[in-house]
């Protein structure tokens, strides 16, 4: 059975800083909970009985089978994300709840994007791809599919570009994935 932090983390440095504890902001925050039936139902359900919005939400096992790690996107002031964290720290299944957006980190989505794009536009797409860092998985011009890792800004722009070279047919995107730099890890 795993334990639960005592306390979160970075409270005292959000009371001493102060400022800016008004201000919405984009947050990611990392849940490790227990791999059992129901567990995502009851953070979800934590973050609607109180109003608070999820912009995405991915989930998937550690290296550990029987924890997975829960990271959502989110959007708050201070004092909301640290009510976010102390009430998820509370549910049964969490063993760990963190802020990452609190400090250095890296952050990741994957895109993938199918397009129709004109025999003369399949060149320009492809070397939008190239110059993003893309992979093509099919270069079929009436389904053109691309694999993309990189931040929401990136993709975003990304889409954008390939949009004015041919047409859109679907978008799937992971939403953010994110951890700390450095020796610090979120673990249970």
């Amino acid at each position: 059975m795993y334990t639960k932090l005592a306390a979160f983390p970075y409270a005292p440095r959000l009371a001493e800083e102060g400022a800016g504890m008004s201000t919405r902001k984009r947050h990611i925050i990392s849940i490790l909970l227990q791999n059992e039936v129901g567990a995502l139902t009851r953070v979800a359900s934590l973050f609607a009985t109180r109003g608070y919005n999820i912009e995405s939400l991915n989930v998937a096992p550690t290296d550990d089978p029987t924890v997975s790690r829960l990271t959502l996107v989110t959007t708050g002031t201070d004092d909301v994300i640290l009510q976010i964290v102390n009430q998820s720290l509370k549910l049964i299944d969490v063993v760990n709840v963190d802020d990452v957006t609190r400090d250095q980190h890296v952050e990741r989505e994957l895109l993938l994007i199918k397009m129709r794009a004109g025999a003369t536009q399949l060149a320009a797409l492809q070397a939008c791809v190239h110059k993003a860092g893309g992979k093509v998985l099919s270069d079929e011009a009436e389904s053109f599919t691309v694999e993309l890792t990189d931040s929401e800004s990136q993709i975003n722009k990304f889409i954008a570009e390939a949009g004015n070279l041919g047409e859109v047919l679907e978008v799937v995107r992971s939403g953010a994935l994110a951890m700390l730099r450095g020796a610090t890890t979120l673990s249970a």
